[in-house]
């Protein structure tokens, strides 16, 4: 018997998997202590079978049978998520496969975690998310050690010293555009003990 058609369905059925997860950010900064509620919304469009290219219909085949049924967000999303794939370099493909992989092996709670700070993370300003990333790729720009004892740090915290960490990030990053002429909002300044 022939386990090909087999083996291209489940192969298929995981790039439709891996394809949504690539969608997702590789990182999270902050976990929120709240994620807000967006304001009410025009519910999405439905996407037509036949409005997607050849390559979309090629790599999300295993779902056109049932394509009419999955909710217009969804549909939305693995539309979004094949036209992204599509124009990945194939590095860019093995390194979403491998954050698929890793997401497959989170327990349930924390994808759950790491969906409401992709949410969070959604529901920022422009400026707010580009904020994250650059804190993002200064991050992964220190040497590992001290991204593991920054992790630590993190993990063992309170949710009050969490706070206070994220609030002291946010005084040195004002503190820093200040500098470089950015200007932006004051941060939070600790008080002048000299009287001024």
């Amino acid at each position: 018997m022939d386990n090909r058609p087999q083996l291209s369905r489940a192969r298929a059925l995981l790039l439709a998997a891996a394809l949504l997860v690539a969608a997702c950010p590789a990182f999270a900064q902050q976990p929120p202590a709240e994620v807000p509620v967006a304001p009410a919304a025009s519910p999405p469009a439905p996407v037509s079978w036949s409005s997607l290219s050849p390559g979309q219909q090629k790599l999300l085949g295993p779902l056109g049978e049932k394509w009419s049924t999955l909710p217009p967000a969804r549909q939305q999303a693995l539309a979004q998520g094949a036209q992204r794939w599509m124009q990945m370099s194939p590095e860019q493909q093995g390194q979403a496969r491998e954050r698929f992989s890793h997401w497959q092996s989170l327990p349930p709670e924390q994808r759950q975690a790491l969906r409401q700070r992709w949410q969070h993370f959604q529901s920022l300003s422009p400026n707010e998310q580009a904020t994250v990333r650059q804190n993002f790729h200064r991050f992964q720009q220190l040497p590992p050690a001290q991204r593991q004892m920054l992790q630590q740090r993190w993990r063992a915290a309170t949710p009050e010293q969490r706070q206070q960490m994220v609030q002291h990030a946010r005084a040195q990053q004002q503190r820093r555009m200040q500098m470089r002429g950015g200007g932006g909002r004051p941060g939070p300044h600790p008080p002048n003990k000299g009287g001024r």
